[in-house]
């Protein structure tokens, strides 16, 4: 798991300015809650005073109030009430880890690190959402039991459609025929299909269209977590899928799923499109909670890989790139510092002030 990225915490809806929600994400708890204006908020779960839940507690005006001893804090991290000074005079100390959020597409993202605006990776964009020609549907929340990686490296694996979903017609591809670039914050690849789809399909699609030679899909991914799927058919028929993936622990992943098409734009498409579009993450889903290791393997000798699996180790590439630079959380050492301390994902706002009582996640050291 990797700090300084964007993360999904919670669908829109589960908002509001009533009750804070508890999100569990990277190995840490977080409080999520809505202030006086509406604007989504996202702070460290960890009362400084005793450790009490701030999810448990009250919103009360812009702050979270803490249901043990009365401590409040805004979304800025800063604690603007404790009830036992009767001066009001509050130590500078009194502040938890606040996050930057972006609501956007009914999923709420906050930035988990401490890296400058200027560093940081774009915030997820769907170029389809409200643009004329598309619908756009989502998000769905699901849940698997795995490690994020093995999902978004499966995303990223264009040989499997042939084997893992005989109910979209197998498409086989063949491996010399995958193109593969880089981006500014992960790859892409394009492969195409048409001629290597079942024999049985084969002559049905190329007597339909002449155009059955550009079928192409393809995805990409931005960052660690954020994994985009587009397929295209003939007549001009795509859907650009989204997998936003929230890491709750090594063991599990909660999905928010949007897609967008450019075809049968109707609404009352949607249930049917979603269910078919949900039908083939569920037959990934089975095959990636079976996976040995369930930890994506440390080096690559731990797997015979061929050429066909490139955009797949590009993928792992880019996480030692992020690893190198600090990124990556000790989940081993995590494990056991948890049980003793309570830890916080560094936040912006530790570049700007100093002494927080809160220590911060173990990173793999960076290389310089």
């Amino acid at each position: 798991m990797y700090i300084n990225f964007w993360y999904p915490i919670c669908t829109s809806e589960e908002l509001s300015t009533e009750a804070p929600k508890l999100v569990e994400l990277l190995g840490v708890r977080l409080a999520t809650f809505r202030d006086s204006t509406g604007a989504a908020q996202v702070i460290s779960d960890t009362c400084i005073h005793r450790g009490g839940s701030l999810s448990q507690g009250k919103i009360e005006g812009d702050s979270v109030t803490c249901a043990y001893h009365g401590w409040s804090f805004d979304g800025s991290g800063k604690c603007t009430k404790i009830p036992q000074i009767k001066d009001g005079k509050i130590p500078g100390r009194a502040k938890v880890d606040a996050y930057p959020v972006h609501e956007a597409y009914g999923v709420v993202f906050a930035f988990l690190g401490d890296a400058p605006e200027s560093e940081r990776p774009p915030v997820p964009i769907v170029e389809e959402w409200d643009q004329e020609g598309w619908r756009c549907t989502g998000p769905i929340v699901f849940e698997i039991d795995a490690y994020y990686e093995r999902s978004v490296e499966n995303g990223m694996d264009p040989l499997h459609n042939e084997f893992v979903h005989p109910n979209q017609g197998a498409p086989a591809l063949d491996q010399n025929d995958i193109e593969l670039k880089d981006q500014e914050w992960g790859a892409w690849f394009d492969a195409k299909f048409g001629a290597y789809t079942q024999a049985e399909n084969r002559k049905k699609i190329a007597d339909s269209d002449d155009s059955a030679k550009d079928l192409h899909a393809g995805s990409w991914h931005i960052g660690p977590n954020h994994l985009m799927t587009g397929i295209h058919l003939m007549n001009k028929i795509s859907f650009i899928q989204y997998f936003f993936e929230a890491p709750i622990s090594k063991d599990r992943t909660r999905i928010f799923f949007l897609n967008s098409r450019n075809t049968t734009l109707e609404e009352s498409a949607d249930e049917y499109i979603n269910k078919t579009l949900m039908g083939i993450a569920i037959e990934d889903k089975n095959v990636i909670e079976h996976l040995r290791p369930r930890n994506t393997p440390d080096t690559l000798t731990k797997e015979l890989l061929l050429p066909g699996d490139e955009s797949v180790v590009r993928y792992r590439q880019y996480l030692k790139t992020w690893e190198e630079k600090g990124w990556r959380i000790d989940m081993h050492a995590l494990g056991k510092n948890n049980e003793d301390s309570a830890l916080a994902i560094p936040s912006p706002g530790r570049r700007e002030s100093k002494s927080w009582v809160l220590d911060t996640v173990p990173l793999v050291p960076a290389k310089s």
